[in-house]
């Protein structure tokens, strides 16, 4: 969809959020050019669409948080040196106490890339390391990332905005849409976009349904990458830690919706990511994700599908299941907003239901206003 092909009233309701002043005055035609104007002028960093500059900026970024001329001072209980390099102003490296770990993503080598696996690899079959009692490894998760990068930067092309708007330390709760995909394609890329952008890289711990701690294989290498069971008491352990938490609150209703309903954000359940960000004074940080409901279009919903599904995994919570129309994922272009915190307003105490609800529906509401918004200023999805 583009700008010209919207009526003037949607025009007028796009001027109104992008505060673009003498809006009232103009014609359609004036709308259209100054709006084209505030959505493609110039932006500060790396040019949207250019991955190696991207790739770059993000490789410097990284290589400031270590200090090559000096190695960690961590020796094995045999007396093996560690020689990964000492994060700056610190004796250890980010395996061995350099940072904490679980919270901050910062490679070990200060670098990604298949040329670091081999000393990673050493790491992992002399277990030098803790996990976290999530069961996060921190080695394991930093070559995923390696990996994923090809998706984000190569081939969906993910473009970020508002990533001043997460906090650099404690408790932080993101709230998203949660795309028609056949995998969780928007965990991946909400994940990697905060580790990528933020000037201090965090690690967003993503809430998964059943399906991806139940499956053999498929759950362990969910935790080590830094996944988390949807539960009350994992997420509240998490957050009591200080650390960022993401969840998607549609749930199983969002993949299971038919193309058709792209980008309708669904019923965010009773609002319990609220009650839990109250409870732990975090901040709520609504996230809109373009790009998800794309990949993978799904033609229509199928029950019969879904009781297969449940004689695998019973305790899946799904009553459809999307068949979709293409295996390989499309390359679609992705951007994800992270909008204005939401601030507890009851710190520490558990809010009223009524306000509770009213609070999660006006994070629903904020969110399908922004895909709307952004779908509008995307144009073509390729």
């Amino acid at each position: 969809m583009t700008l010209s092909s919207l009526t003037k009233a949607q025009l007028l309701e796009l001027a109104r959020k992008h505060d673009l002043k003498g809006r009232s005055r103009m014609n359609k035609q004036e709308l259209v050019d100054a709006l084209s104007a505030i959505t493609s002028g110039p932006r500060e960093g790396p040019p949207r669409g250019d991955p190696e500059a991207r790739r770059a900026a993000l490789a410097a970024r990284l290589r400031g948080f270590v200090d090559l001329t000096r190695s960690c001072n961590w020796r094995s209980v045999e007396g093996y040196p560690c020689g990964l390099p000492a994060i700056r102003e610190h004796h250890r490296c980010a395996l061995h106490g350099g940072i904490d770990n679980t919270d901050l993503a910062i490679p070990a080598l200060g670098r990604l890339g298949f040329d670091t696996w081999p000393t990673l690899f050493r790491h992992v079959w002399l277990a030098t390391y803790d996990v976290d009692p999530m069961g996060l490894d921190p080695v394991v998760s930093e070559m995923v990332w390696h990996l994923v990068n090809y998706l984000y930067f190569e081939y969906f092309r993910v473009d970020v905005e508002g990533i001043e708007n997460l906090p650099t330390q404690g408790p932080a709760l993101l709230a998203a849409n949660h795309g028609g995909a056949a995998l969780p394609y928007d965990a991946a890329m909400l994940t990697v976009a905060v580790t990528n952008e933020m000037p201090v890289p965090r690690r967003p711990r993503v809430m998964a349904t059943e399906v991806f701690n139940a499956t053999p294989t498929l759950s362990h290498l969910y935790r080590k990458v830094g996944g988390v069971y949807a539960s009350r008491p994992d997420a509240e352990f998490l957050l009591r830690k200080g650390h960022m938490l993401a969840v998607f609150p549609e749930g199983v209703r969002a993949f299971q919706k038919p193309f058709s309903q792209a980008y309708k954000v669904q019923r965010f359940g009773r609002g319990g990511f609220v009650t839990m960000a109250e409870r732990h004074s975090a901040p709520v940080v609504p996230v809109a994700i373009v790009g998800s409901d794309e990949v993978h279009p799904a033609v229509f919903s199928s029950q019969a599908l879904a009781r297969l599904v449940r004689l695998v995994w019973p305790s899946q919570r799904v009553d459809e299941m999307a068949v979709y129309l293409n295996l390989v994922p499309l390359p679609i272009r992705w951007r994800i907003r992270f909008l204005p915190p939401i601030q507890p307003s009851h710190s520490g105490e558990d809010p009223d239901p009524l306000e509770m609800l009213e609070r999660t529906e006006a994070v629903r509401s904020l969110i399908q206003a922004n895909l709307d918004e952004m779908l509008v200023e995307r144009g073509s999805a390729i």
